[in-house]
């Protein structure tokens, strides 16, 4: 009785953890928090992103700006299509594709009463 009931817990252990890792194989992609835009040659600090508020507490879609991913559910860094030094599909580089995209939508906020940073140190900080 005592090995049969061995038996059904170790077998019962092991389908738990198959499925544990199934569900985390199978959960939306996360990116880190907060990410940090870092473009080789910058004149400016980097600035630190969070997907989490733009996303959770300003209710963003992510293809407001993952606009060219194919699968929603593992958007792609930017630099992948825009890339740092050159034009690549007649995407801009990612340096002019950040600012339009991040100074459209903050100016447009901040003009609804949505309180976004709109100058450069507001995200470019020291």
């Amino acid at each position: 009785m005592k090995k049969q009931v061995l038996v059904f817990a170790t077998l019962f252990a092991f389908f738990l953890l198959i499925f544990s890792f199934a569900g985390l194989a199978l959960a939306d992609k996360q990116p880190p928090e907060p990410s940090v835009i870092k473009l080789e040659g910058a004149k400016l600090p980097p600035v630190s992103f969070s997907h989490k508020t733009h996303v959770e507490k300003n209710k963003l879609e992510c293809v407001k700006c993952h606009h060219k991913d194919k699968d929603s559910k593992e958007p792609q860094a930017c630099v992948k299509c825009h890339l740092v030094a050159e034009v690549k599909d007649k995407a801009p580089i990612a340096k002019d594709a950040f600012h339009k995209q991040c100074q459209t939508c903050h100016k447009e906020s901040s003009a609804n009463g949505v309180k976004a940073p709109t100058s450069c140190n507001d995200c470019h900080k020291k």
